[in-house]
């Protein structure tokens, strides 16, 4: 698999989004409070780390509940590092 092949999907039950990688499955778990969407924990497989795959799945996440309307609340340390690369999905934090 690449990244270019690995969808991110949405498992709105486990609250969560998922991608499949060759070493197992990489989670974005996050938290939902009214309109925010409190992002508190990312994990990726230890033998895809480094790869770029958690900033994939995060970026995917982030969009996908800016489009759904919520407000993004960085909780996680990778998600919070992320939002700081990358302010365009950020809500100022």
């Amino acid at each position: 698999m690449t990244a270019k092949t690995m969808a991110v999907r949405h498992n709105a039950t486990a609250r969560r989004y998922e991608m499949d990688t060759d070493h197992g499955l990489a989670i974005a778990v996050y938290d939902e409070q009214g309109g925010r969407m409190i992002f508190t924990h990312t994990e990726v497989p230890p033998a895809d780390e480094g790869k770029g795959f958690a900033s994939r799945l995060v970026g995917a996440a982030l969009a996908d509940a800016r489009a759904r309307g919520f407000k993004i609340v960085p909780a996680c340390s990778f998600v919070v590092a992320y939002v700081r690369r990358h302010p365009e999905h950020g809500d100022g934090h």
